[in-house]
């Protein structure tokens, strides 16, 4: 029995809320590996925001390729894993990224509490939205194996 999730499955699973772990090259050491909020809709780009001048930011402004996981955190386990290139790195716009990211992850109303208390002293184009083409995949769903939802 394969536990490796069909196209639909894994693009459905990959486009619900879940905190990814994202892993960038990093020169003279291991990957750096830290977790994002993203967006995704099935059969397009993977998208998220990050500050062009943070650790993240720097590396990311180099690579050409990177790769993103993101798991159930309750059994029984699934989880995708995307890795592809870099596409493009664009100037984010707080009502076209960091507030649908926000909401995304937080609800409507606490999002906008959030975007209020994080967007106040940041510069306007502080923050990049780094979109990454997946071109490899990789995914497991325990369900399968032990029949359960």
């Amino acid at each position: 029995m394969s536990l490796v999730m069909s196209r639909s499955e894994r693009e459905a699973f990959f486009a619900g809320v879940h905190v990814g772990v994202i892993s960038i090259p990093e020169p003279e050491r291991g990957p750096l590996a830290v977790p994002i909020w993203y967006g995704y809709q099935p059969g397009e780009d993977v998208w998220f925001v990050t500050e062009k001048d943070s650790r993240k930011g720097r590396l990311l402004s180099k690579a050409t390729r990177l790769s993103l996981c993101v798991q159930t955190e309750t059994p029984p386990y699934k989880y995708v894993s995307v890795e592809g290139p870099v596409v493009s790195i664009e100037t984010a716009d707080l009502e076209r990224h960091h507030r649908p990211l926000a909401h995304r992850y937080l609800g409507a109303e606490l999002g906008d509490r959030y975007i209020e208390a994080t967007s106040g002293g940041s510069e306007p184009d502080a923050s990049v939205v780094v979109r990454v083409r997946p071109e490899r995949w990789l995914s497991t769903d325990y369900a399968k194996q032990y029949g359960t939802p």
